[in-house]
């Protein structure tokens, strides 16, 4: 794939005509084309042919597409064992804060999904062409060098400066550009690029070594055809790890389905309120402004109804259906998190106190299959589901969807994936894994095996599984591969934490601090998990908003942040789970003043799940703060935290003390 408007070795792009390569980057764009961009690189091409010399043993590029963002970069020009990502500001006269970011930005996104960027030197460039000259102090750390302003003036000059510095082994421009790129966006990035009409195909990882999710959407259209075709009714149950890009698969098939017939109404549900919260924002957010950068007025009420529409709480559409019989005007509906959905005590109980309905006798499973019966044709649900994920009291799990399934609803074609056989994360009752074995069709590609969240490494979430499994000797044998290129710290110290995080993040990068919504006695170190947070805001608002994540001041909880993700996190460890000195985890709730020990199986199931989310939220790396106890506060002993911190360091994780 072609990633470049326009590309030439320097001496070459020397001679060429403004028309000539005006020409080509204007085919190649495919919006309408403004004079202001026209202007804009006749502009860029003047200074750089100024300032670029013949003999250079260089390529430039316009235009590079970063695919994980949906942007293009202005200029790449690789340059003996260096590249410049470089971003130009016609007219400007300062250096706004908004574009250093964005070239940081780029270089980071090249150095960590484009093959042959990834040990090479990057050099982030930002051009504001009437701004005063500043002085460049090269830095170097983790192979990006600290961002360089320049002006109009003095590229050439820069130019002469890193010839002087010491050379490695020249890039090979073929190699180079043609090498690999394996784009890992984050949820809201892959909502964002969906929305404006990129394939899944161009925005997630291709290569060999990670579960292709175009396969998993090329089954899943596969299926909804087949039942359109032959007018029945089907369920798809896609599972996979933490990370491993159910959600972002789920976005896809109801963006496509709906383009495919406007008639269908696919829709993505979710019962994940902060979720379904963050990703309708920053759709909005993002639809305004590109908007507003072409010219058009678009206020925010227009992107929410239309964002509204694409992504709905379930919640909502139960409730709209409970209200009329008659068939949704939705064939396709994408249930995500379907393992969250309420058993039949949890729907009644609701139904009675909250909408005044005595006799409400199903499960919402039950409920919502009923729902989409009502169509006379065909239909297909598509469940999302996370094993080890129910966080919340009266979550059914996938055992419910199957006993609704096998009781009422035998008729319907079930295909799912090996997983929900083969793990008991998934289903535990032998009965119904043998019912849905002789009556449902197994799809290897329904199910996701490999994390992307965490890019650096995709043995993150064996991890953790491994860690909360207690498996001591396979969680450090996991724990040697992660570690190369996943850091994960322990301290006993909050404000260690808060600096390692600080020194961590790079351009728009997102740190925060997470916990355990139970972790009630974290309160006297500043962690209060009890102070509800604004989503929306800690996960899309910039680094001055103090409610943003940046702050380091507001904690998301397990519900604030499933389904979501951030590139570095501290995970603030309370005492609510902690081993005990036989290396049990002992499972608490804090009531009034004093711990309980939480007898019932299934909320100590809740607990352990809620720190396998916190564990697998970061994109990059992770540093976990367990506290020091306090023997004169009978809710905060040393036992409550020093077990389960020599058991971490036992597994090989290095300890933070100072920084």
């Amino acid at each position: 794939m072609k990633r470049s408007y326009y590309s030439n070795i320097v001496s070459k792009f020397l001679i060429d005509t403004k028309s000539s390569i005006l020409g080509a980057l204007s085919i190649s764009h495919s919006h309408s084309l403004e004079d202001l961009q026209k202007n804009a690189w006749l502009r860029q091409i003047e200074i750089l042919q100024k300032s670029l010399d013949a003999d250079l043993n260089a390529k430039i590029y316009f235009e590079f597409g970063i695919p994980r963002m949906g942007k293009r970069v202005d200029n790449i020009i690789v340059l003996n064992d260096l590249i410049l990502v470089i971003e130009f500001k016609v007219g400007e006269s300062k250096y706004p804060n908004h574009a250093i970011e964005q070239v940081i930005d780029y270089s980071i996104d090249l150095q960590n999904f484009h093959e042959g960027s990834h040990d090479k030197k990057i050099i982030p460039v930002l051009i504001s062409t009437k701004a005063e000259d500043v002085s460049f102090n090269l830095k170097i750390q983790d192979n990006i060098y600290s961002l360089v302003k320049l002006n109009e003036h003095n590229l050439g000059t820069f130019i002469n400066h890193i010839l002087t510095l010491k050379t490695e082994e020249k890039i090979s421009f073929e190699d180079w550009e043609n090498s690999i790129y394996k784009p890992t966006p984050t949820i809201v990035e892959a909502a964002q690029a969906l929305y404006k009409g990129h394939n899944v195909e161009e925005i997630s990882r291709s290569d060999a070594g990670a579960i292709n999710l175009s396969k998993t959407a090329h089954c899943l259209n596969e299926i909804i055809e087949n039942t359109k075709s032959s007018n029945t009714k089907s369920i798809c149950f896609v599972t996979g790890v933490p990370g491993a890009g159910k959600t972002l698969a789920g976005l896809n098939i109801a963006n496509k389905r709906m383009k495919t017939d406007e008639n269908e109404n696919a829709v993505f549900l979710s019962g994940n309120g902060p979720l379904v919260e963050v990703l309708r924002e920053a759709l909005v957010r993002d639809e305004v402004a590109t908007k507003k950068a072409n010219g058009i007025k678009f206020t925010k009420k227009q992107a929410a109804i239309k964002a509204n529409a694409f992504i709905q709480n379930i919640h909502h559409f139960r409730d709209d259906n409970l209200i009329s019989e008659a068939a949704p005007t939705e064939k396709v509906v994408v249930f995500d998190e379907a393992q969250r959905a309420w058993t039949k005590k949890q729907a009644s109980s609701f139904m009675a106190r909250k909408k005044g309905i005595a006799d409400f006798n199903m499960s919402e499973p039950e409920f919502l299959i009923s729902v989409m019966d009502r169509h006379e044709d065909w239909c297909t649900i598509v469940c999302l589901i996370g094993g080890g994920q129910e966080i919340n009291t009266g979550e059914a799990g996938l055992e419910e969807w199957v006993e609704s399934l096998k009781i009422k609803f035998n008729s319907w074609n079930i295909y799912y994936s090996g997983q929900i056989i083969n793990n008991s994360n998934y289903i535990s009752k032998q009965a119904s894994k043998d019912w849905i074995k002789e009556n449902g069709k197994e799809e290897t590609n329904l199910h996701l095996s490999v994390s992307v969240r965490s890019f650096r490494s995709e043995q993150v979430s064996e991890l953790i599984q491994n860690l909360l499994d207690l498996n001591l000797d396979n969680v450090k044998n996991i724990f040697k591969k992660v570690i190369k290129d996943y850091p994960i710290h322990i301290t006993r110290d909050l404000n260690v934490a808060r600096n390692w995080l600080l020194q961590q993040r790079r351009g728009s990068e997102r740190i925060g601090i997470v916990a355990s919504s139970g972790a009630r006695r974290l309160r006297p170190l500043g962690v209060d998990v009890k102070n509800e947070i604004s989503p929306s805001n800690w996960f899309l608002n910039e680094d001055d908003d103090v409610r943003s994540a940046y702050f380091l001041e507001e904690v998301a909880t397990e519900f604030d942040i499933q389904g979501l993700e951030i590139d570095w996190a501290c995970v603030a460890w309370g005492g609510n789970l902690h081993l005990d000195a036989d290396e049990e985890w002992m499972y608490q709730a804090f009531k009034g003043t004093k711990w309980q020990n939480i007898k019932k199986e299934i909320n100590r199931k809740y607990l352990i799940n809620s720190y396998r989310v916190l564990l697998t939220r970061a994109r990059q790396g992770m540093i976990i703060f367990i506290p020091k106890g306090n023997n004169f506060d009978q809710t905060r002993k040393n036992e409550y935290y020093d077990y389960t911190f020599n058991y971490l360091k036992e597994i090989g994780i290095n300890e933070i003390k100072t920084l």
